[in-house]
């Protein structure tokens, strides 16, 4: 049976696993490898603390990721399917590596952030 996700490491192991499966995806490896070439050793500490706090309430994280994205689709027009397959990766990279309470808090917490982030930048890009 698999533990659930209960310290920063199990924190680190799924953010890394991620990432690896995010670098190597034909839907959305090249935004972060090509266009916005992603310096993983200050990318991976940030979301570390992202995901530590989202799901430890650490308050070690104090980034706009919504600002960030909104940058990044100026110049790499994000797509629902974009979206949807970075909601896919996550998902079944919590389910490949963990179970229980706040594994399934997680994965909760990826999909508000993905659809979020879809109606904040997809939809207000529209009105502009």
């Amino acid at each position: 049976m698999k533990k659930d996700i209960e310290t920063k490491h199990d924190i680190e192991v799924l953010v890394n696993s991620f990432y690896d499966k995010v670098k190597q995806d034909p839907v959305i490896g090249y935004i972060f490898v090509d266009l916005v070439k992603v310096n993983w050793e200050k990318h991976l500490p940030v979301m570390y603390d992202f995901w530590e706090n989202a799901l430890f309430y650490t308050g070690n994280y104090t980034g706009n990721p919504m600002e960030m994205h909104k940058r990044l689709h100026h110049f790499a027009t994000l797509k629902p399917e974009h979206f949807q397959q970075w909601t896919k990766l996550f998902m079944s990279t919590v389910d490949d590596l963990f179970s229980g309470e706040k594994a399934l808090l997680a994965k909760q917490r990826a999909l508000s952030i993905s659809n979020i982030m879809q109606i904040k930048i997809l939809h207000d890009d529209k009105k502009e």
